[in-house]
């Protein structure tokens, strides 16, 4: 098992005692430092309130390490923790596997739905129910070949006895219109909330002729849905003005969004989202609001062109809790709320991508006030990070690899 370890930063007293009781605070951050972000940025879009991008930089305090569990999964996209500790991990082909803590693999789990895994799609976000010890049922998230293209699609089954196969799969919800435009923009995460009920994101599938449907309620691709266990709209979502609204919404307005993570005090959804040549988002999610894409944006076409009228603020559309520019590629979230590293509580930890890094969010009040990059001398793509039940870290790379962080 390889280890690297991280070297101790002694906080000086005055930095300690200037720091607020603010339940979103953390205490031996230091904000002082430059922002990480050195890099020019691809427009000279201005941020619409300080802090919102390239928030000062700061430094975990607590000497930890990062250790490879396995580096034998296969382009592993989602992790989530069994009520025993263990983690279940989808690979993008089709497959799951289960982890123990020591790092010994699973045979695959198979008996899922076929995926299709060309480009941006395969076996993606997955999530335990609650009452897994008693029902054994399992939820993911799929792209699909269906009639007239690909979707989105939501699945459940119960893992076996056995541990080998998934038994009675079921597509419960399909992200409708199908696409036949190519094979991104998936979106792809999955989540319960309080109430027993999923939050799952899509993606706006890229193309310029799906793109503007984010901003339409009558289809189900580039929004955060609530859906109940059966694929059905969840009780209590929001009601949006315009006719036709489909009834399993809960926002809309967004690109891509691989990351979805629940506040552990507050409870508010936070959502990460891939902008385009800039524009990479966090938003904090609330129901029935509109954020913007592809109307408003940080970012630009890849090819350097203006995306629509080049406006970064229109009344109606919610502005980004922060962006990048240049961007990280955020995929995967999740909220830290172990208690070995007390300075990490409740900031948000995000897997990128491009970035090729653990993206560390110190926030206040619902705004960002630090930004640490962990790992990023291991030259991964991090897919997606969750916390164990032992209070640690897990983050999945598309090379394979398995990474628990822990206090050393």
């Amino acid at each position: 098992m390889k280890i690297r370890t991280y070297h101790v930063m002694v906080a000086v007293s005055m930095l300690f005692a200037s720091c607020s009781d603010s339940i979103d605070e953390n205490e031996g951050n230091n904000p002082t430092l430059p922002p990480v972000e050195t890099n020019p940025a691809n427009t000279n879009y201005q941020p619409a309130f300080p802090g919102q991008t390239r928030a000062n930089g700061v430094k975990t305090n607590t000497a930890y390490v990062s250790e490879v569990v396995t580096s034998a999964l296969s382009a592993p996209w989602g992790i989530t923790s069994l009520p025993d500790g263990r983690l279940l991990i989808t690979e993008k082909g089709g497959t799951m596997r289960i982890v123990g803590n020591t790092g010994t693999l699973s045979n695959a789990i198979t008996g899922i739905p076929a995926v299709n895994s060309g480009g941006q799609g395969g076996l993606l976000g997955v999530c335990v129910d609650p009452q897994f010890t008693s029902n054994r049922m399992i939820y993911w998230v799929f792209s699909e070949n269906v009639s007239g293209g690909n979707v989105t699609s939501v699945a459940k089954g119960r893992l076996s006895n056995s541990e080998t196969i998934i038994e009675n799969p079921v597509v419960i919800y399909r992200a409708n219109p199908s696409a036949n435009v190519g094979n991104l923009h998936y979106g792809g995460r999955i989540l319960f909330d309080s109430t027993g009920n999923l939050f799952v994101s899509t993606g706006e599938r890229s193309d310029l002729s799906t793109r503007p449907l984010a901003q339409s309620v009558t289809a189900a691709v580039g929004k955060i849905l609530r859906i109940t266990t059966s694929g059905q709209p969840a009780p209590g979502n929001p009601t949006f003005s315009q006719s036709g609204a489909l009834p399993e919404l809960y926002s809309m307005g967004h690109r891509n969004p691989q990351g979805i993570a629940i506040h552990p005090i507050t409870g508010d959804l936070w959502q990460s989202e891939h902008g385009p040549r800039g524009g990479d988002e966090i938003n904090r999610v609330l129901a029935g609001k509109n954020y913007g894409w592809p109307t408003i944006t940080y970012g630009i076409e890849y090819s350097g062109a203006t995306i629509g009228a080049g406006i970064q603020q229109q009344s109606g559309m919610e502005q980004p809790v922060y962006y990048w520019d240049p961007v990280i590629s955020p995929s995967g979230i999740t909220f830290y709320k172990g208690n070995t590293v007390p300075e990490w509580q409740n900031n948000l930890f995000i897997a990128s991508l491009s970035g090729m890094n653990i993206t560390r969010l110190v926030m206040e009040n619902n705004k960002v006030i630090g930004e640490e990059r962990l790992l990023a001398s291991e030259n991964q793509r991090f897919r997606d990070i969750t916390q164990g039940l032992d209070s640690n870290l897990y983050a999945v790379t598309d090379a394979g690899r398995l990474y628990r962080i822990r206090k050393q």
